[in-house]
């Protein structure tokens, strides 16, 4: 037992220094062979162009360029996408849980039909045939496609965290009287949200890289901005790295906030 409290000491003692210069050496190597392959290309690169469509400076502010407004895009569809993703994932495996034959059938049905299907597919689908009979825009098109796809996934996560809760905790709701939904609202969700943030955070991050398909749809989000500045310029490497540095700082800094947030809660 001490030889095993000595060796999980010495671990956690490990300096952090160690992992920074492994992430430097990899991100190093990456420079490396990309700076070489390009180099056999014949590629010129033309970084001094790409600041022009994040910020320009005009009349003495600040404008946000080209990128910068479909970054604002892509926070918009990510917002309400990740509140009707959750929502409809709530719902979902609440219907996959209940009593109800029809709600377990359909939920089931829902399921299966969108985690068995293309996203593109299901993006064409909404915007070229749904959308024209209800009169839904690009953006909200694209949202609904996007909710609709992470939120199958995210009902499975939402499930899981429920069935693990423990038997005695709905014993100890019904026998002081709770119904079903103050026993969901007040004890099991709850418990099983601290559960579940993890993959939650992983779904969150599969929306905000999955957005980039409503470029396809022409929403002038990040990507699309991309596209047409490479069509105008020819600057796909500079552009697309860049568009990819956006994506991973986006992805990084939520990961980020919610672990804080798992460590607090």
């Amino acid at each position: 037992m001490k030889v095993t409290a000595y060796k999980t000491r010495g671990l956690s003692k490990r300096s952090p220094f160690t992992d920074i210069a492994a992430f430097l050496v990899v991100v190093g190597a990456l420079i490396w062979i990309t700076g070489t392959g390009t180099a056999k290309l014949g590629y010129n690169w033309q970084w001094y162009r790409v600041p022009q469509y994040l910020l320009t400076y005009e009349d003495g502010s600040w404008l946000a360029g080209p990128l910068i407004q479909g970054l604002m895009v892509t926070f918009e569809i990510t917002g309400v996408g990740l509140v009707l993703a959750f929502s409809f994932g709530l719902i979902t495996s609440l219907c996959r849980l209940s009593d109800s034959y029809l709600a377990r059938m359909i939920a089931r049905a829902y399921l299966e039909l969108i985690r068995n299907t293309p996203l593109l597919v299901q993006l064409f689908f909404i915007y070229f045939v749904i959308a024209p009979i209800f009169d839904l825009s690009r953006f909200f098109s694209a949202v609904l496609a996007l909710s609709l796809f992470e939120g199958a996934y995210a009902s499975e996560i939402f499930r899981a965290g429920i069935v693990s809760i423990h038997r005695g905790q709905w014993e100890a709701a019904h026998s002081l009287g709770l119904t079903a939904f103050d026993t969901y609202r007040q004890i099991i969700l709850p418990q099983a949200i601290q559960r579940i943030l993890p993959p939650l955070t992983s779904q969150a991050i599969s929306l905000v890289k999955d957005s980039a398909l409503v470029s396809t749809i022409a929403v002038y989000d990040l990507t699309m901005r991309g596209r047409e500045i490479i069509s105008e310029t020819f600057l796909a490497f500079e552009i697309w790295f860049t568009i990819a540095a956006i994506y991973l700082v986006i992805n990084v800094s939520l990961s980020i906030v919610v672990s804080k947030m798992e460590r607090k809660y």
